[in-house]
Formats: C-alpha cells, structure tokens, sequence
C-alpha cells in the first residue's frame, strides 16, 4: 500500500489557475490516453482537500462527460475541510478536519492492499509529505505555462528526498514522472 499524490500541473509547476480552474489540462488529451485508468483500478481510498471537492461539485456536467460519472470514485473520500460541504447524495465521503496524521490509519485501513491517492491540492498533499506519509509522487506535466496559479506541492523537498523512478510520454503535450518520497531523507 502506498500513498501516491498523482496529478497534473503546468510546465511551471501549477495544478491548476488562480481562480482554481484546471480548463488548461482538457485541452491536453484524453484521460484514456493517461496513465489514469491503470492507476485508479489500484486506489482504495481517497484523501482530497475541500478546493478540490468544490471544483468537482461545480464542474459535475464537465466532470460527467469526461469520466462517465458526476462523482467519480467508488472507493471512499476524505475530504479535508474546516467548513461545511455539500454532501453527495450515494458517495462514500467523510469530511474531516485538522492534522492529516488524525485521519490516516481509517483512510489506509479502509484501502487494505490498494493504494490511498491523494486528489489534491497541492497544500494537502504537502500536509501528508510533511507528516512523512507520502511514499510517491505521480505528476503529468502539461506542455503550457500558466504564469501564476495553485502551486503542484508549496513545500521545499530538497533532494534526496525526490527520487525519480520512471518517466513516460503521453502523446506530444504531456510526459509522466514518477517518484518515490524518501521519508529518511527528511
């Protein structure tokens, strides 16, 4: 079981614009042409911050269209907010707040022998590399710049704490890198 931050981010490191849109990443491709439905076939738990959800939540007909469903997931969410949410009606969501640590062994319990994915953000995720729970980063990279925007990981990991395990092209405007979180390394 491992838990993996797997994302996409502009060229300059944003996951997303400064008004939380992510329209830069579905001009890049296809989800089918990604590495994602080999990666969420193993997920058996989900951690997501409340920016995320919301993005989901407003966005449900795009969200449809590209993957089948309003909601997504069929595994369980953990939705980190300090504010109440919408609940969605038939979805395995548990809203949490405070340390990450808190809410870690239900997330990898429920997961069993899959892997607990970390949606985002990006604040979130440093959450969890800063707990030293975070054993992998996935990143896509898109072939744009966004200039300004939601940072991929707003966290200084100095190396070795990154270390690059395998890279993969997805067709001429994304590339996957894959990297292992070295927890002895911070």
């Amino acid at each position: 079981m491992k838990t993996q931050y797997y994302t996409a981010a502009s060229l300059d490191g944003f996951i997303a614009t400064e008004d939380d849109s992510l329209e830069w990443l579905f001009s890049l491709g296809e989800v089918s042409n990604s590495s994602y439905a080999d990666f969420i076939a193993k997920v058996g738990s989900i951690a997501m911050g409340s920016t995320t959800y919301r993005w989901l939540l407003n966005n449900a007909e795009q969200v449809a269209a590209q993957t089948g469903s309003a909601w997504p997931y069929t595994c369980p969410a953990w939705v980190f907010s300090s504010r109440p949410q919408p609940i969605v009606p038939g979805a395995k969501i548990f809203f949490v707040s405070g340390d990450v640590r808190a809410a870690f062994p239900a997330m990898r319990q429920t997961a069993g022998e899959r892997n607990l994915w970390i949606v985002g953000g990006g604040d979130l995720a440093g959450q969890f590399a800063d707990s030293g729970l975070l054993d992998e980063l996935i990143v896509q990279v898109g072939s744009v710049t966004l200039g300004q925007g939601r940072p991929l990981l707003p966290r200084r990991l100095l190396s070795p704490a990154l270390r690059l395990t395998q890279v993969s092209r997805l067709g001429p405007e994304m590339v996957e890198l894959r990297y292992d979180v070295r927890i002895d390394a911070r």
